[in-house]
């Protein structure tokens, strides 16, 4: 007899979902990925959404669901309100929204919002968080790279701060609608050993005033000497990773242990960024892996009854 799933944890952004069905001591029974976000819910039907891919996952009608991302937002299905900063990661549970008429318990956890001289907010990056405190990372400096990279402040398992860098949307802005498209079009995936990204990385970190005079050199080297696609683009790559890093140490400095949470290519390009900046990790972190522990965290407080014991 296959094992029932205890809780229903969903992980639910603007462009895609994850759900993983898990037993109440974390092991994964089942998994479902699909790119329907908000973007792709019709007529505001996120019950028959969520109902649909936990049905196809043979996940009971009555097993809690627990969410996180952007379906808490003021677009998405009920608002989970932000949490100001600090605050502490296991409180989350506690401040979690309960959906009202959605056919099984279902919460939604709430973001981080960073008020003040210097506003920022979060949704979905904060349940990762949890999952890196629950794996024994308290206390230190947290790199998440992404579109929108975040840089955390962890102190006894709380957020104290956080910053966001517009990293990964820029480069993509500037690849394909600026004047520097033709000089990158057709480049090869990017690889931290790929010609020209530490040198970007290296004049972004060092040299972040001079910027925007590095990006103009990027088209002014393909028309005047005819350099590679993958060469320019790597160099804006390592350019606006380089920014990133210049303007975070700036900001937290480096006395900070320091930990990287990534999945994918961007973990092993942020791994030889942090070695380029002469700053350790003491930690490396799956991405995939921090929203689900983070999610079975907030489960087991909010369902103890079905916790292991």
């Amino acid at each position: 007899m296959s094992r029932r799933a205890a809780y229903a944890l969903v992980d639910w952004g603007t462009t895609s979902f994850r759900a993983w069905a898990c037993a109440s001591d974390g092991t994964v029974l089942n998994e479902r990925r699909a790119p329907e976000g908000l973007t792709g819910v019709i007529d505001g039907d996120f019950a028959g959404v969520l109902t649909r891919h936990l049905s196809v996952m043979d996940v009971a009608g009555d097993t809690p669901a627990i969410l996180c991302g952007m379906v808490g937002s003021r677009t998405g299905w009920v608002e989970a309100a932000y949490l100001s900063v600090p605050t502490r990661l296991d409180d989350l549970a506690n401040r979690a929204t309960l959906v009202p008429s959605a056919g099984r318990p279902v919460h939604i956890l709430p973001g981080l919002a960073q008020r003040g001289d210097a506003p920022d907010v979060m949704r979905g990056e904060e349940t990762q968080l949890l999952g890196v405190v629950a794996d024994g990372f308290d206390t230190g400096l947290v790199c998440m790279p992404g579109t929108h990279s975040k840089w955390v402040k962890l102190d006894g398992g709380a957020v104290v701060g956080f910053s966001t860098f517009m990293t990964g949307e820029l480069f993509q802005l500037l690849r394909t609608g600026s004047i520097l498209r033709q000089a990158v079009e057709g480049a090869e995936p990017l690889r931290p050993d790929t010609d020209g990204f530490a040198e970007g990385f290296a004049r972004g970190f060092r040299h972040p005033a001079e910027a925007t005079n590095a990006l103009f050199q990027l088209r002014a080297g393909w028309l005047l000497d005819g350099a590679a696609p993958s060469r320019q683009a790597a160099r804006l790559s390592g350019l606006m990773i380089g920014l990133e890093f210049a303007g975070a140490t700036t900001v937290y400095g480096t006395g900070d242990r320091m930990a990287l949470l990534a999945s994918g290519p961007i973990a092993t390009l942020y791994k030889a960024a942090f070695a380029a900046a002469g700053l350790s990790l003491a930690r490396r972190f799956d991405a995939d892996q921090c929203v689900r522990h983070g999610l079975l965290a907030a489960a087991h407080r909010l369902h103890s009854d079905r916790s292991p014991t």
